[in-house]
C-alpha cells in the first residue's frame, strides 16, 4: 500500500500546474478562434494581469510546450498540442462520467472536470470512458 508521501509526490510529478494547463488550453482555444495568440491575448482570456500570464507562459516556454515567433504571436508546439488535446479529452471524459454515472448536473460536471482533467491519469479517464458509455445498458 503506498504511503501518504508517495502519493502526494505523485500529485507533485504531474506535467503541468492547473495554472498551466489553462494558460495552454487559452492559447489552444485563441487559434481555434482567432488564428493567433499573443501575451495580452491569454492575459485577457484568462482575465489577469499581462506579468502572471507572462511568467506562467515562460515556464511552458521552458518546457517546450510553448513557442513564441519574432512578432511575439504564441504557439503550440507539437507536445503542447497534444497535451492540450490530451487535456480537453479527459475533460470531456469527466464530464460524460460525472453527468451519466452519477447524475452531477452539467454546469457543476463542467467545474468538477476542469479541476481534475490535467491530473487524471490515461487508465483512469480510459476505464471511466468505458465505463460511461456502458452504465445504463444492462
Amino acid at each position: 500500500m503506498e504511503s501518504t508521501t508517495d502519493v502526494w509526490k505523485e500529485f507533485s510529478e504531474n506535467e503541468i500546474t492547473h495554472s498551466a494547463a489553462h494558460h495552454l488550453l487559452a492559447i489552444f482555444e485563441l487559434h481555434e478562434k482567432r488564428g493567433y495568440a499573443r501575451v495580452t491575448d491569454v492575459a485577457k482570456f484568462l482575465d489577469i494581469t499581462t506579468g502572471s500570464a507572462s511568467t506562467n507562459l515562460k515556464s511552458l516556454k521552458s518546457k517546450g510546450l510553448i513557442d513564441e515567433d519574432d512578432n511575439k504571436f504564441l504557439s503550440l508546439s507539437e507536445a503542447g498540442q497534444a497535451l492540450a488535446k490530451g487535456i480537453l479529452g479527459k475533460r470531456h471524459i469527466v464530464e460524460k462520467f460525472l453527468v451519466t454515472v452519477l447524475n452531477v448536473s452539467a454546469e457543476q460536471a463542467s467545474i468538477d472536470a476542469c479541476k481534475t482533467e490535467h491530473l487524471l491519469s490515461e487508465e483512469t479517464a480510459s476505464k471511466m470512458e468505458l465505463f460511461s458509455k456502458s452504465f445504463g445498458k444492462k
